[in-house]
């Protein structure tokens, strides 16, 4: 069994993302991995070569900011990385450079892709997600954060990276039939000094946005207000060994009265009806088989 990791980066530095560790939380299941790095204002390119180069591979490429809709570049450049990978791997590993993988999830990935590799109905595996918010020592809790997606595929150029590059389709637009595995995407998006996260939300959403829109809705400031949030939880587990030095050199303060959370009915109700192992309403970007 053979498997290739992948990913896309830019200006990584300049936004403070961890793609360093999330290319090194995942190399132990890789033989070889490929970085689509986008033409960068900053030394991504350096960092991303300092990186195992026994497995590094490296495209260098520039980003289209013409294309202002639906995060539709995001899904282009986790595209070029893809198309890359050698026909002679069976599994693809996407990460993309604000996620992790703890490393006590390492066996049940690695047995997942053998389990799996001669079944020619499975496109791919589904992992579940914890997505930190504000600081390292919270998880959001509301259904604005998607539970699932894929993060491994077949290497079957059939696939593509879908809409923003969240999850992947095939062929006409279909959905893959993936399993469900029991590990966890750690995601650290919403997890950055408030300075920079303000950055990156007039930058980024100039991806999905016109000038208006973002003038609109993209308050002016100097730091991201990080208490406009509905339900949170105190993270009481620990975090994957290749983000704890970027853990201890955090330098800004964020505190939730868990008490002020507010947790719309009908997302009770929701929460209730899962306790009997009934869902509904969630995205679903996939065909979940038994």
């Amino acid at each position: 069994m053979k498997v290739c990791g992948f990913s896309f980066i830019r200006n990584a530095i300049k936004y403070d993302y961890p793609i360093l560790e999330a290319i090194e939380s995942i190399l132990p299941v890789c033989d070889e991995f490929i970085v689509a790095v986008g033409k960068s204002e900053d030394n991504t390119l350096e960092l991303i070569k300092s990186i195992s180069p026994e497995k590094i591979k490296i495209i260098e490429t520039v980003w289209d900011d013409s294309l202002r809709e639906g995060g539709k570049v995001l899904a282009e450049e986790t595209n070029k990385a893809f198309r890359a990978i050698p026909d002679y791997f069976d599994w693809c590993f996407y990460i993309q450079g604000d996620e992790a993988v703890h490393e006590k999830y390492i066996p049940t990935i690695r047995n997942a892709m053998q389990e799996n590799l001669n079944k020619a109905n499975v496109d791919g595996l589904l992992f579940k997600y914890l997505h930190f918010y504000g600081s390292y020592d919270y998880v959001g809790e509301s259904y604005r954060w998607y539970r699932n997606e894929i993060r491994i595929i077949r290497n079957n150029k059939n696939i593509y990276s879908f809409r923003d590059a969240q999850g992947f389709r095939k062929d006409d637009n279909k959905m893959l039939n993936v399993k469900q595995i029991d590990a966890y995407i750690y995601h650290y998006g919403w997890v950055k000094d408030p300075r920079a996260m303000q950055k990156k939300q007039q930058d980024f959403n100039k991806l999905w946005h016109d000038d208006k829109w973002i003038e609109k809705n993209v308050a002016e400031s100097e730091e991201f207000d990080y208490s406009a949030i509905d339900v949170l939880r105190k993270f009481d587990d620990t975090h994957p060994a290749v983000m704890l030095n970027r853990i201890n050199r955090i330098n800004w303060k964020f505190d939730y009265d868990l008490s002020y959370n507010k947790i719309k009915t009908k997302d009770k109700l929701k929460r209730m009806l899962e306790n009997y192992g009934i869902s509904f309403g969630q995205y679903k970007n996939y065909k979940l088989l038994k």
